[in-house]
């Protein structure tokens, strides 16, 4: 009784595959996992990324095991990610690292993350302008420098570090346009300490971007509204020594005859 139950088990399971396997609306009943390869390849040199993710998911599905299935989520990470599907992309390609850091094209790996996030720095960096960005954080620009440092540091020798360094110079200078933006958003609604910290943490996280020299300045500027004179006069040292022809230095330079310190020339309130 024992055999013959566990027979029909199997005949039961035999006859659902069979029965999910002549699906008469699919069209790739039957193919290889060569072919289904093959085809989602094809659908992705025409950027019919929908039909390509289709072929590559029956493919990883089908052949979780064969030669085609890993190299099938770095081309699924791709394809949702260039369908405009970033949160997909992401998701394949941090699959993929998980199940595989140890692969040959592991760097790659990290290359598409970074390159998948930092398509949404653009989004972060246009709100640039907006009235309010204290509630903005820019995760997309963060992970997609942690990726590009990641190429650099564990595959030096790659063919994608030298994009992976010129995108993280970029991505330096926009996560510190994005500090600045905030720090200044604070000292116009006088949070003259929350402008402070911001600046502070530019200035020690990304000491080499252009927006460091404004960085610089609304730290001198929040430290003298919030009466800490011993501080705004090191910043003021600092903002001399690193930027001696700052037009925040200059500006003020026909006016500094009267005894106005140049900082209050760009004080608003003054």
């Amino acid at each position: 009784m024992r055999v013959f139950r566990r027979f029909s088990l199997l005949l039961f399971i035999a006859l659902a595959l069979g029965a999910c396997s002549t699906n008469p609306d699919d069209e790739t009943v039957g193919w290889s996992a060569q072919r289904l390869y093959g085809e989602a390849k094809d659908a992705m040199n025409n950027k019919d990324w929908q039909r390509a993710i289709r072929y590559l998911e029956k493919l990883e599905a089908r052949y979780p095991y064969g030669r085609f299935a890993q190299q099938a989520q770095l081309e699924i990470a791709y394809a949702n990610w260039k369908d405009g599907e970033r949160a997909s992309g992401v998701a394949a390609v941090d699959r993929f690292i998980k199940m595989y850091p140890n692969h040959q094209n592991a760097d790659y790996a990290w290359y598409l993350k970074g390159l998948i996030n930092f398509n949404d720095n653009y989004g972060v960096m246009s709100n640039v302008t907006t009235p309010d960005m204290s509630d903005r954080d820019p995760k997309s620009t963060r992970d997609s420098f942690a990726a590009f440092k990641e190429v650099l540091t564990r595959f030096p020798d790659s063919k994608y570090a030298a994009d992976s360094a010129a995108r993280m110079r970029y991505l330096v200078n926009a996560l510190a346009s994005h500090e600045v933006h905030v720090a200044r958003y604070y000292m116009k609604r006088g949070a003259y300490l929350a402008a402070a910290n911001r600046a502070q943490y530019a200035i020690s996280h990304y000491g080499e971007a252009p927006a460091l020299e404004e960085a610089v300045f609304l730290l001198v500027l929040a430290y003298d509204r919030l009466g800490m004179e011993d501080l705004r006069n090191a910043a003021e040292r600092v903002m001399r020594t690193n930027f001696p022809d700052s037009r925040y230095l200059k500006a003020g330079g026909e006016r500094l005859a009267k005894d106005v310190p140049w900082w209050r020339l760009w004080d608003p309130d003054w």
